[in-house]
């Protein structure tokens, strides 16, 4: 983006206590919100200011904005949270290197595109951060997934922390392969040697995404098999007595067993499974290895191909014996990202089925409880009303990408009130690939031009064929 510098002579500023500044500038000059400067008062240091918002009156550009710290007189050093009252300073574009010593004082090591209003300058987020929950959201067409993916990469290369990615729509299940467009083949060699492992429902290429039955909780069973403890006691209680052996036997042994019991509650629990068909499920393990014992092995990066089974149930079932492993292990503190990609699926606030319910009360606990104990979410999605507000609530970083629609803008800023207004009204202007990252993986609010996928994206739009002849 080409921009024009603010005049030196002609824009002013002032700071009553140290911390905000108010500026008025020409209206040629180019004070968009988000946009950093530096303050140079009549009597003391250069200090570093951001944005925050911006109106015309009359003829003039008016606004106001955060100081963030000093500038050494060498330009060499910033002093991040010291900062001066002053009555008048003239008002400048910071420089490339100037707002890089802002990153780097904070020890901002996620490399993930540029800065919108300074090119040359790289934006970067704070890795350690992502020990809180991140909300990512941005409409179709916006890039969300792929920009995603590129946070993701950034995370494996410079972090420990293991990932679970539950991938719906297999956009990152060619983690491991590069991207042929990419420049940077030394890093993309560098991500290929991380233990990634894919899961999908049936591939020559990928490890099976299996699950054990007799592994799940008796909540995750009975949300199964859509019984309740006391409205369908009997089935249950059926249930209980067997689900030790039911958990070692193929399909096709268990309705022919129940039979055999020939009670009134086993006859009813063999027609339940052949009416809801779970027997016809692939998910279920058989003898292989399950999913959790891969989790528990710590891989790098775990993806779980979730939109490959023939029955929708299959990946709630994933998801929750997933999520209630982890939670029943929480003591041990090890931490974990869990990456949901489409969250809706997962956590939408207006499915009723038990598998539905239980998982999105699942996520609810991790979302409320699993932070201190290194269960760490992070959520994508296009539409922050399709996830159940007690989720998004505990999350305290944002990405947002192009959103036009003012409702859930507004939804937005009432949750994420540390974003300035006026940047989340840039939204939607955003082209695609841009985004805007507050919160505290971030020392300041930031919007940004995603760079490139060191890796293939799995999904992507399919293409209109065009007639040659």
């Amino acid at each position: 983006m080409t921009v024009a510098a603010i005049p030196q002579e002609r824009a002013s500023a002032v700071s009553l206590d140290g911390r905000r500044f108010e500026f008025v500038a020409p209206v040629d000059a180019t004070v968009d919100p988000g946009r950093f400067v530096t303050l140079h008062p009549d009597e003391g240091g250069t200090q570093l200011g951001q944005v925050d918002a911006t109106a015309l009156s009359g003829g003039s550009v008016v606004g106001d904005g955060r100081i963030l710290g000093v500038i050494s007189a060498d330009g060499q050093t910033f002093d991040r949270g010291v900062s001066r009252a002053f009555a008048r300073a003239s008002v400048v574009d910071a420089a490339a290197a100037t707002v890089g010593l802002l990153f780097s004082t904070a020890n901002a090591a996620l490399p993930v595109g540029a800065f919108l209003d300074s090119p040359a300058v790289t934006a970067r987020l704070l890795a350690d951060r992502f020990n809180r929950h991140t909300f990512w959201c941005g409409q179709s067409g916006s890039g969300k997934t792929y920009a995603l993916g590129v946070v993701l990469e950034q995370l494996l290369l410079r972090t420990r922390l293991p990932m679970v990615i539950f991938d719906p729509n297999a956009d990152f299940v060619t983690l491991r392969e590069p991207n042929p467009r990419n420049a940077d083949a030394d890093a993309a060699a560098e991500l290929a040697d991380r233990d990634i492992r894919i899961l999908r429902p049936s591939s020559a290429d990928a490890q099976p995404l299996r699950v054990r039955f007799v592994d799940l909780p008796p909540r995750a069973k009975g949300a199964v098999l859509q019984l309740h403890p006391l409205d369908n006691r009997d089935e249950y209680n059926e249930l209980v007595h067997m689900e030790a052996m039911l958990g070692t036997l193929v399909p096709d042994a268990i309705v022919p067993l129940l039979l055999e019991r020939d009670t009134v509650a086993s006859r009813s629990l063999a027609a339940r499974m052949e009416n809801l068909r779970i027997l016809e499920w692939d998910v279920w393990a058989a003898g292989a290895e399950a999913v959790t014992d891969i989790v528990e092995q710590r891989p790098d990066a775990t993806v779980l191909d979730l939109g490959g089974f023939a029955f929708p149930e299959e990946s709630l079932v994933v998801a929750l014996a997933v999520l209630d492993d982890l939670w029943a292990k929480r003591e041990l503190r090890r931490p974990v990202l869990l990456v949901i990609d489409e969250a809706h699926n997962l956590c939408s606030p207006d499915e009723t089925s038990p598998l539905h319910v239980a998982v999105r009360e699942r996520i609810i606990q991790i979302a409320a409880e699993g932070r201190k104990f290194g269960l760490w979410l992070l959520l994508s999605t296009q539409r922050p009303s399709r996830v159940h507000p007690s989720i998004v609530s505990q999350c305290d970083n944002l990405a947002l990408m192009k959103m036009t629609s003012p409702v859930d803008l507004a939804e937005l800023a009432t949750i994420f009130g540390f974003v300035p207004p006026a940047m989340l009204e840039r939204a939607p202007r955003f082209r695609q690939g841009e985004a805007l990252f507050a919160g505290g993986f971030v020392p300041v609010p930031t919007m940004a031009k995603m760079g490139g996928r060191l890796t293939r994206e799995g999904g992507g739009d399919v293409t209109v064929p065009i007639r040659t002849e």
